[in-house]
């Protein structure tokens, strides 16, 4: 991995008159480190935000991994309901780490054999090669320069939803917990839970999973994982009432909550709750 250094994300306000009026003073606004990085050929940024008071003691943070979260993906959306969280005690104070993705399906997704995959997605298949970069190279970087407890998270969405699943399978102590919001189990004929459902039970870190209204081999793949799961696992059945497109909406703070959760008692009073399946239901999964 080359590291290129780091800059401060700021946005300034400059003194300027507003509705009438001068601004008496400006200073940045740093929410955060960015790392400009380079694995898959390409240039990419790690974006970092320390929990509120980070600098104040010496308490230590679990770390929470998002993929897909450059400036132009999901890193001020998911960082905001991250804050947001802490901000009701909802999920416990992280090191909020946003990884910027490139050519998503190639650092995401697997193989495919799929003819249909593989001619839309031609560069698809080194989600490995992904994998092995971050817990070889961003990992130890966070962990050399900031204070973390030990415990690191994997979130993801869709295709990213499908490495956190992936990574769940069959590298599983990678991370301490993960969250698969409606992952792409359609992927290659749905042969991650098809490989899934013939391992061997094994213990593995908690699974966060859900599911929104995207039917097909996508709800089948996730019913078969499911149904095959016997380990920690909150799976949330939102196919009434959320889309692919909103599902990272509506769910990451489920997410945050169930693999970070504190001793806050009055998040259901405020409707702040998990909302957990035991079984996806009848899809026609084998």
């Amino acid at each position: 991995m080359k590291v290129f250094g780091f800059l401060a994300a700021t946005v300034i306000y400059s003194a300027t008159p507003v509705y009438g009026h001068d601004v008496i003073e400006s200073e940045p606004l740093t929410i955060g480190t960015s790392y400009l990085v380079e694995t898959h050929d390409a240039e990419r940024k790690v974006y970092l935000v320390t929990p509120q008071g980070y600098d104040q003691d010496e308490q230590v943070y679990p770390i929470v991994i998002m993929l897909d979260a450059g400036l132009k993906q999901d890193f001020f959306l998911t960082l905001g309901l991250e804050r947001w969280n802490q901000m009701w005690q909802r999920s416990a104070p992280a090191i909020f780490v946003g990884v910027e993705t490139v050519d998503r399906q190639r650092e995401l997704l697997p193989p495919t054999s799929t003819p249909d995959e593989q001619e839309r997605y031609p560069t698809a298949g080194e989600s490995d090669a992904f994998r092995e970069w971050l817990s070889s190279e961003i990992l130890p970087m966070i962990r050399t320069q900031y204070r973390d407890d030990g415990r690191a998270f994997l979130m993801g969405e869709s295709a990213a939803g499908h490495f956190v699943v992936e990574t769940w399978v069959n590298t599983p102590d990678l991370f301490d917990g993960y969250a698969a919001l409606s992952p792409s189990l359609q992927w290659n004929g749905q042969h991650l839970s098809r490989q899934f459902a013939e391992m061997a039970e094994t213990d593995r870190p908690p699974l966060f999973i859900s599911l929104a209204n995207e039917g097909g081999e996508t709800e089948e793949g996730i019913a078969r994982l499911v149904a095959n799961t016997h380990t920690d696992m909150c799976y949330s059945d939102r196919r009434n009432d959320l889309v692919h497109a909103n599902t990272l909406h509506g769910l990451l703070p489920e997410a945050l909550q169930y693999l970070l959760p504190t001793k806050a008692d009055w998040l259901e009073e405020y409707g702040l709750t998990l909302r957990c399946e035991e079984k996806l239901g009848e899809t026609g999964a084998d």
